[in-house]
Protein backbone atom coordinates (compact mmCIF):
# COMPACT_ATOMS: atom_id res chain seq x y z
CA UNK A 1 0.00 0.00 0.00
CA UNK A 2 1.24 3.72 -0.32
CA UNK A 3 2.65 5.32 2.52
CA UNK A 4 3.21 8.89 1.11
CA UNK A 5 1.55 10.60 -1.36
CA UNK A 6 3.13 10.51 -4.64
CA UNK A 7 4.16 13.23 -6.76
CA UNK A 8 2.35 13.23 -10.03
CA UNK A 9 2.38 17.17 -10.96
CA UNK A 10 1.85 17.71 -14.71
CA UNK A 11 1.50 14.00 -15.65
CA UNK A 12 -1.60 13.04 -18.35
CA UNK A 13 -3.45 9.93 -16.46
CA UNK A 14 -6.46 8.61 -18.97
CA UNK A 15 -8.78 6.65 -16.98
CA UNK A 16 -11.10 4.00 -19.08
CA UNK A 17 -13.08 2.53 -16.18
CA UNK A 18 -16.63 3.26 -15.51
CA UNK A 19 -18.61 5.87 -13.39
CA UNK A 20 -18.65 5.91 -10.92
CA UNK A 21 -15.11 4.50 -10.14
CA UNK A 22 -13.61 6.72 -12.77
CA UNK A 23 -14.39 10.02 -10.96
CA UNK A 24 -13.53 8.66 -7.74
CA UNK A 25 -9.63 7.48 -8.95
CA UNK A 26 -9.43 10.74 -10.79
CA UNK A 27 -9.88 12.45 -7.58
CA UNK A 28 -6.86 10.48 -5.78
CA UNK A 29 -4.77 11.21 -9.25
CA UNK A 30 -5.79 14.76 -9.01
CA UNK A 31 -5.01 14.81 -5.41
CA UNK A 32 -1.36 14.17 -6.50
CA UNK A 33 -0.70 16.45 -8.75
CA UNK A 34 -2.00 14.71 -12.23
CA UNK A 35 -3.73 16.05 -15.21
CA UNK A 36 -6.57 13.10 -15.86
CA UNK A 37 -8.81 12.49 -18.19
CA UNK A 38 -11.66 9.82 -18.26
CA UNK A 39 -12.74 8.12 -21.25
CA UNK A 40 -14.99 5.18 -19.81
CA UNK A 41 -13.98 2.15 -22.32
CA UNK A 42 -17.14 0.04 -21.11
CA UNK A 43 -20.25 0.84 -18.88
CA UNK A 44 -23.27 -1.08 -17.77
CA UNK A 45 -26.82 -0.85 -17.36
CA UNK A 46 -28.97 -3.21 -15.24
CA UNK A 47 -31.09 -5.64 -17.16
CA UNK A 48 -35.21 -5.41 -16.63
CA UNK A 49 -36.38 -7.72 -14.01
CA UNK A 50 -37.80 -10.89 -15.28
CA UNK A 51 -40.64 -13.30 -12.98
CA UNK A 52 -37.81 -16.03 -12.88
CA UNK A 53 -35.60 -13.52 -11.58
CA UNK A 54 -37.50 -12.45 -9.05
CA UNK A 55 -38.28 -16.14 -8.23
CA UNK A 56 -34.72 -16.77 -7.92
CA UNK A 57 -34.32 -14.13 -5.18
CA UNK A 58 -37.11 -15.15 -3.38
CA UNK A 59 -35.25 -18.62 -2.92
CA UNK A 60 -32.35 -17.13 -1.35
CA UNK A 61 -32.57 -18.68 1.51
CA UNK A 62 -31.93 -21.88 -0.28
CA UNK A 63 -28.44 -21.05 -1.20
CA UNK A 64 -25.43 -22.19 0.84
CA UNK A 65 -23.22 -19.37 -0.64
CA UNK A 66 -23.49 -16.69 -2.91
CA UNK A 67 -20.57 -14.65 -4.56
CA UNK A 68 -20.45 -11.31 -6.53
CA UNK A 69 -18.09 -10.85 -8.94
CA UNK A 70 -18.20 -6.96 -8.86
CA UNK A 71 -19.24 -3.93 -6.65
CA UNK A 72 -21.64 -3.52 -9.26
CA UNK A 73 -23.16 -6.89 -8.90
CA UNK A 74 -22.96 -6.69 -5.29
CA UNK A 75 -25.26 -3.51 -5.77
CA UNK A 76 -27.55 -4.67 -7.86
CA UNK A 77 -28.04 -7.89 -5.69
CA UNK A 78 -28.75 -6.19 -2.67
CA UNK A 79 -31.30 -3.67 -3.89
CA UNK A 80 -32.90 -6.21 -5.06
CA UNK A 81 -32.69 -8.18 -1.54
CA UNK A 82 -33.82 -5.13 -0.09
CA UNK A 83 -37.01 -5.20 -2.45
CA UNK A 84 -37.98 -8.37 -1.39
CA UNK A 85 -36.55 -9.75 1.75
CA UNK A 86 -37.57 -7.27 5.29
CA UNK A 87 -34.70 -9.11 6.47
CA UNK A 88 -31.10 -10.40 4.48
CA UNK A 89 -31.59 -14.25 5.38
CA UNK A 90 -29.16 -15.75 7.34
CA UNK A 91 -27.08 -18.95 7.18
CA UNK A 92 -25.70 -17.84 4.00
CA UNK A 93 -21.55 -17.34 3.00
CA UNK A 94 -21.53 -14.41 0.99
CA UNK A 95 -18.46 -14.16 -1.01
CA UNK A 96 -16.83 -11.08 -2.84
CA UNK A 97 -14.38 -11.12 -5.42
CA UNK A 98 -12.01 -8.11 -4.19
CA UNK A 99 -12.04 -5.92 -1.21
CA UNK A 100 -14.02 -3.55 -3.08
CA UNK A 101 -17.01 -5.87 -3.88
CA UNK A 102 -16.68 -7.11 -0.16
CA UNK A 103 -16.86 -3.86 1.38
CA UNK A 104 -20.09 -3.15 -0.62
CA UNK A 105 -21.37 -6.24 0.81
CA UNK A 106 -19.91 -5.21 4.87
CA UNK A 107 -22.03 -1.91 4.36
CA UNK A 108 -25.13 -3.75 4.32
CA UNK A 109 -23.90 -5.81 8.13
CA UNK A 110 -22.83 -9.33 6.06
CA UNK A 111 -19.80 -10.35 6.70
CA UNK A 112 -18.55 -11.42 3.08
CA UNK A 113 -15.15 -13.99 2.30
CA UNK A 114 -12.63 -12.68 0.48
CA UNK A 115 -9.22 -13.69 -1.01
CA UNK A 116 -6.69 -12.47 1.30
CA UNK A 117 -4.42 -11.64 -1.71
CA UNK A 118 -4.97 -10.98 -4.82
CA UNK A 119 -8.82 -9.47 -6.49
CA UNK A 120 -9.57 -12.36 -9.21
CA UNK A 121 -11.66 -14.97 -9.44
CA UNK A 122 -8.67 -17.32 -9.55
CA UNK A 123 -8.15 -16.23 -5.89
CA UNK A 124 -11.52 -16.38 -4.70
CA UNK A 125 -11.43 -19.91 -5.92
CA UNK A 126 -8.80 -20.60 -3.17
CA UNK A 127 -10.34 -20.12 -0.19
CA UNK A 128 -10.82 -23.15 1.96
CA UNK A 129 -14.66 -22.68 2.02
CA UNK A 130 -14.80 -22.95 -1.63
CA UNK A 131 -13.04 -26.31 -2.22
CA UNK A 132 -15.47 -29.24 -0.99
CA UNK A 133 -18.95 -28.56 -2.28
CA UNK A 134 -21.28 -31.81 -3.18
CA UNK A 135 -24.35 -31.32 -3.40
CA UNK A 136 -24.39 -27.64 -2.21
CA UNK A 137 -26.19 -24.70 -3.76
CA UNK A 138 -24.06 -21.55 -4.59
CA UNK A 139 -25.61 -18.16 -6.53
CA UNK A 140 -23.16 -16.54 -8.54
CA UNK A 141 -24.62 -13.04 -9.05
CA UNK A 142 -22.76 -11.22 -12.43
CA UNK A 143 -23.08 -9.68 -15.50
CA UNK A 144 -24.85 -11.03 -18.39
CA UNK A 145 -21.71 -13.02 -19.72
CA UNK A 146 -18.35 -13.26 -18.42
CA UNK A 147 -15.66 -15.65 -17.33
CA UNK A 148 -17.32 -18.82 -16.96
CA UNK A 149 -14.19 -19.90 -14.48
CA UNK A 150 -15.98 -19.82 -11.19
CA UNK A 151 -18.90 -21.80 -12.64
CA UNK A 152 -16.92 -24.54 -14.12
CA UNK A 153 -14.79 -24.55 -11.47
CA UNK A 154 -17.34 -25.14 -8.48
CA UNK A 155 -19.46 -27.19 -10.56
CA UNK A 156 -16.16 -29.38 -10.97
CA UNK A 157 -15.95 -29.45 -7.31
CA UNK A 158 -19.79 -30.59 -7.04
CA UNK A 159 -21.77 -27.31 -6.44
CA UNK A 160 -24.60 -26.59 -8.15
CA UNK A 161 -24.56 -23.75 -9.11
CA UNK A 162 -27.12 -20.95 -10.47
CA UNK A 163 -26.51 -18.04 -12.47
CA UNK A 164 -28.20 -14.81 -12.05
CA UNK A 165 -27.35 -12.20 -14.54
CA UNK A 166 -28.34 -8.81 -13.16
CA UNK A 167 -26.49 -6.73 -15.79
CA UNK A 168 -24.99 -6.17 -18.94
CA UNK A 169 -22.11 -4.27 -20.50
CA UNK A 170 -21.54 -2.69 -23.32
CA UNK A 171 -18.67 0.02 -25.24
CA UNK A 172 -19.92 3.32 -25.03
CA UNK A 173 -20.29 4.99 -27.97
CA UNK A 174 -18.48 8.73 -28.03
CA UNK A 175 -18.03 11.03 -30.40
CA UNK A 176 -15.15 10.45 -32.92
CA UNK A 177 -14.02 14.25 -31.56
CA UNK A 178 -13.85 13.23 -28.11
CA UNK A 179 -12.00 9.93 -28.96
CA UNK A 180 -9.49 12.40 -30.87
CA UNK A 181 -9.17 15.15 -28.63
CA UNK A 182 -8.55 12.51 -25.55
CA UNK A 183 -6.26 9.84 -27.66
CA UNK A 184 -3.86 12.38 -29.49
CA UNK A 185 -4.22 15.99 -28.40
CA UNK A 186 -4.15 14.80 -24.79
CA UNK A 187 -1.58 12.02 -25.24
CA UNK A 188 -1.52 10.20 -22.13
CA UNK A 189 1.32 8.92 -20.33
CA UNK A 190 -0.51 6.31 -18.33
CA UNK A 191 -3.64 4.51 -19.00
CA UNK A 192 -5.85 2.64 -16.09
CA UNK A 193 -8.23 -0.59 -17.47
CA UNK A 194 -8.91 -3.03 -15.09
CA UNK A 195 -10.47 -6.04 -17.67
CA UNK A 196 -9.91 -7.62 -20.64
CA UNK A 197 -13.22 -6.24 -22.10
CA UNK A 198 -11.93 -2.74 -21.28
CA UNK A 199 -8.44 -3.33 -22.94
CA UNK A 200 -9.95 -4.95 -26.05
CA UNK A 201 -12.64 -1.76 -26.62
CA UNK A 202 -9.19 0.52 -25.83
CA UNK A 203 -7.24 -2.05 -28.59
CA UNK A 204 -10.39 -0.88 -31.08
CA UNK A 205 -9.59 2.49 -30.59
CA UNK A 206 -5.76 2.65 -30.93
CA UNK A 207 -6.40 1.42 -34.24
CA UNK A 208 -8.08 4.35 -35.36
CA UNK A 209 -5.68 6.72 -33.75
CA UNK A 210 -2.54 8.14 -35.03
CA UNK A 211 -1.10 8.58 -31.41
CA UNK A 212 1.45 5.85 -29.81
CA UNK A 213 -0.44 4.59 -27.39
CA UNK A 214 1.60 1.19 -27.03
CA UNK A 215 4.61 3.28 -25.16
CA UNK A 216 2.02 4.39 -22.52
CA UNK A 217 2.07 3.02 -18.98
CA UNK A 218 -1.05 0.82 -19.09
CA UNK A 219 -2.71 -0.51 -15.86
CA UNK A 220 -3.81 -3.80 -15.80
CA UNK A 221 -5.77 -5.98 -13.25
CA UNK A 222 -4.06 -9.34 -13.82
CA UNK A 223 -1.11 -11.56 -15.78
CA UNK A 224 -3.63 -12.28 -18.19
CA UNK A 225 -4.46 -9.11 -19.06
CA UNK A 226 -1.07 -8.17 -19.13
CA UNK A 227 -0.44 -10.83 -21.53
CA UNK A 228 -3.30 -9.95 -23.64
CA UNK A 229 -2.24 -5.90 -24.05
CA UNK A 230 1.85 -7.21 -24.43
CA UNK A 231 0.53 -9.72 -27.10
CA UNK A 232 -1.59 -6.26 -29.06
CA UNK A 233 1.82 -4.47 -28.55
CA UNK A 234 1.76 -2.57 -25.75
CA UNK A 235 5.24 -2.46 -24.26
CA UNK A 236 4.55 -1.27 -20.27
CA UNK A 237 1.89 -2.91 -19.04
CA UNK A 238 1.94 -3.54 -15.16
CA UNK A 239 -0.19 -4.65 -12.31
CA UNK A 240 -1.16 -2.83 -8.94
CA UNK A 241 -0.68 -4.20 -5.34
CA UNK A 242 -3.98 -4.07 -5.63
CA UNK A 243 -7.10 -2.45 -7.19
CA UNK A 244 -7.87 0.10 -4.52
CA UNK A 245 -7.52 3.98 -5.72
CA UNK A 246 -3.77 4.36 -3.96
CA UNK A 247 -2.02 1.67 -5.10
CA UNK A 248 -3.41 2.32 -8.77
CA UNK A 249 -2.03 5.64 -8.20
CA UNK A 250 1.27 4.40 -6.44
CA UNK A 251 1.85 1.71 -9.24
CA UNK A 252 1.18 4.73 -12.08
CA UNK A 253 3.91 7.15 -9.96
CA UNK A 254 6.88 4.17 -9.42
CA UNK A 255 6.26 3.19 -13.05
CA UNK A 256 6.74 6.60 -14.34
CA UNK A 257 9.49 7.84 -11.89
CA UNK A 258 11.69 4.47 -13.12
CA UNK A 259 10.56 5.82 -16.69
CA UNK A 260 12.18 8.93 -16.15
CA UNK A 261 15.05 7.15 -14.30
CA UNK A 262 15.67 4.91 -17.38
CA UNK A 263 14.63 2.09 -15.01
CA UNK A 264 10.94 1.55 -16.28
CA UNK A 265 10.06 -2.20 -15.83
CA UNK A 266 7.28 -3.94 -17.89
Amino acid sequence: MATHQPDLSGRRILICRPEPEASRLASQFRSAGADVQILPLIDREPLPETPERRTLILSLAEFSHVITVSPFAARQLLEEVDTWWPQIPTGIRWYGVGAGTAAVLAEQGLSPRRPPEGWNSEALLALPSLQNLQGERVLLARGETGRELIRETLEARGARVTLLPLYRRFRPNHPKERVRATLETFAPEAIVALSGETLNNLIALCANSSHNLYDSVLIVPADRVAEQARAAGFRNPCIPGSLTDNDIVARVAEQLSGRDGGSGKA
